[in-house]
């Protein structure tokens, strides 16, 4: 922004402003500007609506190199959000344009939906309400009855793939619930040390698995029929990370055969899925949970991410970028 006026007016586009809730706010930027929201922007929108921004501002949105190429003066793009592949990185390199995104505002959220997802299938939660609508307490004559399988979270084991800092909240929640802990990065890491088990014993001793890590060429699928394989003791599997990093009629296929005890996910390949997609063709088994890629979004995250957003703007333009991601 050096060749720039500090006092020029910077036009900003924010593309998808419905991605985060009404009733979050947004800063005040700390500089002149020229501000337009979109609710929503379709992919064929994309270049008209950047034409003459000199920031971007997108969550989910894609923006393409194409798109790029109709937007001469954008000079950054921030990304209000963690996972930055919607973005064209290569022509934001070849271009010099900054791509910034948010970090660690997501470090209580995630663990807590993670563990939601763990009590709720490993207690049988759902089960055992749907039950009581149904009429079974009345049924069963006594103060309880035990249609369905409870299991404490004590004495067990939790594999935690990935070991970033939500990987390492979700392990300290495990170890305050009394469990044993094993870490481990996705599959063919080496080198990581004598606090680190492999992958594949992870999947073998793990009562719960739940996954914390990008998703990149070498973690999609990662989880997948030869790894359902050697789940040897039947574990949970939890993935509010990202879609993808499970192959999805692997997963189906594992469920069926009884090789998982139940899984959650907060996230898919498709979003939202179409009402064919194999995982809402789960949803009638009792032993799996879906939900709307929520795991992130309490309301103390979001506006934690939103400040974090302004600020890595405000600090671009000040001279001094933030949360760099090329």
């Amino acid at each position: 922004m050096a060749t720039r006026n500090d006092r020029t007016i910077r036009r900003i586009i924010f593309l998808d402003r419905e991605t985060l809730p009404d009733e979050i706010i947004l800063k005040s930027f700390a500089f002149p500007n020229d501000l337009t929201v979109y609710q929503r922007t379709l992919p064929g929108e994309v270049a008209g609506r950047i034409a003459e921004a000199d920031i971007v501002i997108t969550n989910k949105v894609p923006v393409s190199g194409q798109a790029l190429q109709s937007a001469p003066r954008v000079k950054l793009i921030a990304v209000a959000a963690t996972g930055t592949d919607i973005i064209d990185i290569e022509a934001c390199r070849k271009r010099g344009i900054v791509v910034s995104n948010i970090r660690n505002y997501a470090i209580n959220t995630v663990p807590e939906h993670t563990f939601a997802l763990i009590l709720t299938l490993r207690r049988s939660i759902l089960s055992y309400r749907d039950s009581v609508l149904k009429g079974r307490w009345q049924e069963a004559g006594q103060f309880c009855f035990f249609d369905h399988p409870i299991r404490d979270l004590a004495g067990s084991t939790l594999g935690v793939i990935g070991d970033g800092v939500l990987g390492k909240a979700v392990a300290d929640l495990g170890k305050a619930f009394g469990m044993r802990v094993l870490f481990s990065d996705y599959k063919g890491t080496t080198g990581m040390g004598p606090l680190y088990t492999p992958f594949e014993q992870v999947l073998r001793q793990s009562d719960v698995i739940t996954l914390h890590t990008p998703l990149i060429p070498t973690t999609r699928n990662m989880i997948g029929a030869a790894e359902f394989a050697v789940m040897e003791r039947r574990p949970l599997l939890i993935n509010a990370a990202r879609g993808g990093l499970v192959d999805e009629d692997a997963l189906a296929e594992a469920l069926r055969e009884g090789r998982l005890a139940g899984a959650g996910f907060d996230v898919a390949t498709i979003e939202p899925p179409p009402k064919d997609h194999v995982l809402m063709r789960l949803l009638e088994m009792p032993n799996f949970i879906l939900t709307p890629h929520v795991a992130w979004a309490s309301r103390e995250a979001i506006q934690s991410l939103a400040d974090q957003l302004v600020d890595n703007v405000d600090a671009f333009v000040a001279g001094k970028p933030k949360n760099i991601v090329c």
